[in-house]
C-alpha cells in the first residue's frame, strides 16, 4: 500500500534570465545563440519558447533565424531546472579524456586558438561520435562561450586546426580560406619511388560521391571540382626489402592550393603514391602490414599554418612538431626527423 504522504516530485522552473550579447556572439543566429547559452535545455524546448514569444531581445518578438548583435538584452522565460550533471563544465562523453596526448593548445589570444590534433579524434561529432574535439573542448570552457571551427581536419590526420572565439573572426576566417589566404603544408609518407627531385604541380580535378552504403568518398573526374596540390620531396625511402613492403616510399611535404574534401589523399592515390595507412584510398594490403608492425595510422600530419591574423595586423606562422609514430617510421628505414631535408 503506498504511503499516503508520498507525493510526486515537483519540477523546479529557474526565474525569467536576461542574457548580454558579448562580442564572441555578434552576428549568430538567436536559436543557435540560445542552444550555446543553454545547455542542457532541449532544442525543441528553444524552437518552441522562441516561436511562442516568450524570447524577446531588447523587448521585441524575434523569429528564431534573426542575428544577435553585441550589447543587446535577450529575455529568457522561465525553465524547468536542467540537471547540474548535464551543465557541469567537463569532458564530453563519447570518447577518450581530452588531454595533452589528444589536443595541444599552441597560439591562442581573445579571438582565435589553433590546436595540434591527434590522429583518430574526429574534429566535431556525428556519425556514430558522439562528440568530437569541438564538444569536449566546449566542455572544458565556461558554459557559452563561442568556439567554432574555421576549418576540417579529417579524423585520421593529426596537426593544426584553427577554431574561432568570436563570430566576427570566424567569418573572417572563413573568407580567408576560402580565397585561399591561408597556407597549410602537410607531410605525408607514401608508398612507391618518388623520382621527381623538383615540386610538382598536380590539378585533378575531384568529385564527391556516396558509395552504395553511403560512405563519403571522393574520385578524379573531370567534371569534379578544380583542385591543386604542390608536392615536395623531402626524403626517398628504401624500406629495404621489409617482407610485404614494396622497395621504396618518400616522404613529401604538401601544400595545399585548393581545399577540397580529401584532397591530398585522392591526388597521391592517383598517381599511385597512396599515404600509408589510408584507409579508404590506399593499399589495404600494405596497411595490414603495417599494421602487424604496429604503424596503425594514417601517415598524413599537418604541421604548418601561415596567415595574417583575422582581426590584427600581424602574421602568424606555426608548426607542429613531427608525430612520434612518423619518427618511429622513419627510423626504422635509418632516417631520423633531423635528418629529414629537401632533395
Amino acid at each position: 500500500m503506498k504511503d499516503a504522504d508520498t507525493k510526486a516530485p515537483m519540477a523546479q522552473t529557474t526565474p525569467i534570465q536576461w542574457l548580454t550579447v558579448d562580442e564572441g556572439h555578434e552576428g549568430q543566429r538567436l536559436d543557435n545563440y540560445l542552444l550555446a547559452m543553454l545547455r542542457g535545455v532541449p532544442k525543441t524546448r528553444i524552437y518552441r519558447m522562441i516561436r511562442k514569444g516568450e524570447v524577446r531581445v531588447d523587448g521585441r518578438r524575434v523569429k528564431a533565424e534573426q542575428r544577435v548583435a553585441a550589447g543587446e538584452r535577450v529575455r529568457v522565460p522561465p525553465l524547468a531546472s536542467v540537471p547540474q550533471t548535464a551543465l557541469r563544465p567537463g569532458p564530453a562523453r563519447g570518447g577518450p579524456k581530452l588531454d595533452d596526448r589528444h589536443i595541444r593548445i599552441l597560439f591562442e589570444d581573445e579571438h582565435l586558438l589553433v590546436v595540434d590534433k591527434s590522429e583518430g579524434l574526429a574534429v566535431h561529432g556525428g556519425s556514430g561520435i558522439s562528440a568530437g574535439l569541438i564538444e569536449r573542448l566546449r566542455a572544458t570552457r565556461p558554459p557559452g562561450q563561442f568556439l567554432e571551427l574555421a576549418h576540417r581536419l579529417d579524423r585520421d590526420t593529426s596537426g593544426l586546426l584553427v577554431i574561432a572565439k568570436r563570430r566576427s573572426a570566424l567569418l573572417a576566417l572563413h573568407r580567408m580560406f576560402a580565397a585561399g589566404e591561408v597556407k597549410k603544408r602537410y607531410l605525408a609518407i607514401v608508398k612507391g619511388h618518388w623520382g621527381r627531385p623538383r615540386p610538382v604541380l598536380v590539378q585533378f580535378p575531384l568529385l564527391r560521391y556516396l558509395t552504395p552504403a553511403g560512405e563519403r568518398r571522393v574520385r578524379v573526374d573531370v567534371q569534379g571540382q578544380p583542385s591543386a596540390t604542390r608536392f615536395r620531396r623531402l626524403q626517398a625511402l628504401d624500406f629495404g626489402g621489409t617482407p610485404g613492403l614494396p622497395p621504396h616510399g618518400a616522404l613529401l611535404e604538401c601544400e595545399l592550393l585548393t581545399g577540397r574534401t580529401h584532397q591530398i589523399r585522392v591526388h597521391l592515390a592517383h598517381g599511385g603514391h597512396p599515404i600509408l595507412g589510408d584507409e579508404k584510398y590506399g593499399d589495404f594490403t600494405l596497411n595490414k602490414v603495417l599494421d602487424d608492425m604496429g604503424a596503425n595510422r594514417m601517415f598524413l600530419h599537418a604541421f604548418h599554418l601561415e596567415m595574417k591574423h583575422p582581426k590584427k595586423e600581424e602574421m602568424l606562422v606555426l608548426d607542429a612538431p613531427m608525430p612520434a609514430a612518423f619518427e618511429a617510421l622513419l627510423a626504422r628505414f635509418g632516417v631520423t626527423a633531423d635528418g629529414v631535408r629537401s632533395e
